[in-house]
Parts: C-alpha cells; sequence; structure tokens
C-alpha cells in the first residue's frame, strides 16, 4: 500500500511491518508491533471463538438497543464506571444481557469525522445489496482505471491493483477492511451503484433506516473530513452489521493477500487477538484523529460468552494520523478490559431477543 507523510489530512491506517515483503512501508508504530507479530497465530483462534458465539449475537432493539432511556446528558444510559477515553468519546453495549448491557456514552455526541471506519458502512451496503453465503466469494468485479490509478497515488491509503483483473466481492471487502484501501471502497461503490455519488446516497439512507440521525457520510472511504458522526451512532450500525457471518469473518482475519503482489497485508486493527477481540475497523486522520469500532468476547460470571461492541472517537485529532491511531488502540484497549471485567461480575441470563438468521 502507498502511504504519503503523515502531516496529509488523508486516511492512514494501513501500514505493514518494517522488512514484510510488497510496497507497504513500515509504520513506525513500535508500540503495536508485538502485538503484529502475534496476529497471525491468533488469528485462527479468534475465528474459532467467533464461531462459537455466532449463535447467540442477537438482533438491533432486543437488549437496550432501542429508543434511548433517560439519564445522560445526550439522552442515552449514564455510562457505567469504566476506564473510558480521557478525550473524544465512545460507546460501549453488551450483547444478550438485556438492558444491563447498555455501558453507556461517554463524552458529548457532537458529530466529528470518523475516518476510514465509514468503510464498514460501505461494507454493510454492499453486503445488503449483494449477500454472500458463509463461505461464497460471489460475483467478480473488474478493477477499472480509476482504481488502478488510485493505487499509486501517494496520498491515501490504497491497494495496488491491476486495471482489468477480476477479483471477486469477497475478495475486495478483504481489501477493503483488512489494509483499508481507499481505492478499493471506491470501486465498489461505483460497481454497486454506478458512482461514487450514488452510491453514498444509499448510505445516508442506509444510516436514517438504522436511526443514525446524526451521522453524514459524503465519501465511500471515510477520507474527506465531511464524513461526520458519533459514537452512539457508529455503535447502531456495528450492531447491525455484526449479524453478518461474512462481515464477521472478514474483519476477524489476521491479514490478507493481493493477487499478483508478494507477501501478506496485516490487519491494521493490532487488537485483533488480545483480550477476546475478534474484529472491527480501524480509522485515522489528521482531522478524525484516531478511532476504532471493536468486537470482543467476554465471558459473563456463569462461563458464558458475550458479544462486546464500541466505538472511539477522535482521539488526538489534530495531530498525526499514526498519533491518532496509536491513542485510539490504548484507549480501547483499556475499555475492552474494562468491561470484561464488568461482564466476568455479572450474572449469566437467557439470551435476549431472537437469534438472527444467515445475516
Amino acid at each position: 500500500m502507498r502511504t504519503a507523510p503523515e502531516s496529509c489530512e488523508r486516511d492512514r491506517d494501513r501500514t505493514s511491518a518494517p522488512g514484510s515483503p510488497g510496497p507497504w512501508p513500515g509504520s513506525g508504530r513500535s508500540r503495536h508491533l508485538p502485538r503484529r507479530a502475534a496476529l497471525l497465530t491468533t488469528g485462527a483462534t479468534a475465528l474459532v471463538a467467533l464461531a462459537a458465539l455466532t449463535a447467540t449475537v442477537v438482533t438491533p432493539g432486543g437488549d437496550g438497543g432501542g429508543s434511548p432511556a433517560p439519564g445522560g446528558p445526550t439522552g442515552r444510559p449514564a455510562a457505567v464506571p469504566l476506564p473510558w477515553p480521557h478525550e473524544g468519546q465512545a460507546s460501549v453495549l453488551v450483547e444478550g444481557l438485556g438492558d444491563r448491557g447498555d455501558l453507556g456514552t461517554h463524552g458529548t455526541q457532537t458529530p466529528v469525522p470518523i475516518a476510514s471506519i465509514a468503510k464498514v458502512m460501505t461494507a454493510y451496503v454492499i453486503l445488503r445489496d449483494h449477500p454472500l453465503h458463509d463461505g461464497e466469494s460471489g460475483p467478480r468485479v473488474t478493477v477499472d482505471e480509476s482504481a488502478a490509478n488510485e493505487s499509486v497515488s501517494g496520498v491515501e491509503s490504497s491497494v495496488p491493483v491491476v486495471q482489468g483483473r477480476r477479483l471477486s466481492e469477497r475478495q475486495l471487502l478483504e481489501l477493503m477492511l483488512i489494509p483499508s484501501g481507499n481505492n478499493i471502497a471506491r470501486l465498489l461503490a461505483r460497481w454497486d451503484a454506478g458512482s461514487q455519488q450514488a452510491f453514498v446516497v444509499k448510505m445516508n439512507r442506509a444510516a436514517r433506516d438504522l436511526g443514525m440521525d446524526r451521522t453524514t457520510y459524503t465519501g465511500a472511504s471515510g477520507i474527506e473530513p465531511t464524513t461526520t458522526s458519533t459514537s452512539a451512532d457508529q455503535l447502531k450500525l456495528v450492531r447491525q452489521v455484526m449479524r453478518d457471518k461474512v462481515f464477521r469473518s472478514v474483519v476477524a482475519l489476521p491479514g490478507t493477500t493481493v493477487p499478483g503482489v508478494p507477501g501478506t497485508i496485516l490487519n491494521t486493527n493490532t487488537l485483533l487477538g488480545t483480550s477476546g477481540v475478534i474484529g472491527l475497523k480501524t480509522g485515522s486522520s489528521t482531522p478524525a484523529g484516531g478511532a476504532l469500532m471493536w468486537a470482543a468476547i467476554a465471558p459473563d460470571r456463569g462461563g458464558r460468552d458475550r458479544l462486546a461492541l464500541g466505538v472511539v472517537l477522535h482521539q488526538r485529532a489534530g495531530t498525526s494520523p499514526q498519533e491518532g491511531l496509536n491513542a485510539a488502540l490504548d484507549a480501547s484497549g483499556s475499555l475492552i478490559e474494562g468491561v470484561r471485567r464488568w461482564v466476568a461480575g455479572n450474572e449469566s441470563g437467557p439470551t435476549a431477543g431472537p437469534r438472527p438468521g444467515r445475516r
């Protein structure tokens, strides 16, 4: 993946470890390199745990995710005492525990730039319009001239692809979500809707349908600082998209490959495989700072695995994308550990709401 100086106001959440093959330079994220080294060995464990957890994921609204309850300054329940981030905003929910599982929102819910976590909505719309069964690769998409040219632009996070090559829907989802390829997000948008502009209309319509009334999408990749949202809104999307088996399997992967390019591209989510983390998506830019959607397994007091979901936004905004991303990873890691401790102290009970179907 091509990258540019960190001072550029752009998405910068994909780099690979120093010395890795392929065109992705080292990130300089030395604090997280040990985690990267463990990703490939922990990925299989995460996927096995994810499969076991599938049956316990509940539909949105079944356990406190419907209408907001009074109590907090934003209309949501007051946040449970947890190691919340010192800046920005965050929201957390644990599926299957009823109202107790809504652990609240921390920070003022003012819409802020969200960088590459916008790609989660892109994936949601693509899988809604072109659903895949677990294990399917889906239809093949031809790499167009724009996607090929953008892969060598040097000013944003991108994946090297060759014009005319045909890649499956599943491959493109991996290249968009794992190394955070902006050019792949826009390629998928054009494939689905004919143009990125038409696809953005679909993204905003989907947001309205999910009750994300403080969210505005202006592009499929999230590079635009005008794509804004709140942690509470993005948590609604996380709950919905994590019902899709294909999406869950993609974001649980420790890495992927690009056809014709040697080496493995590591997942930008360096928390994957630690503290029960089984996915989701990073984001970083100068306007957005660092952002992370995360999903983690949290055993309750009875030993039953619960699915904890969280969103952390606007960490170290205005600094370099790398500094923001490091801050988001650190803040999320502490928050996940606090959530897991909280869940471990709660009684096991029946899962609230019906079990989802394939999606």
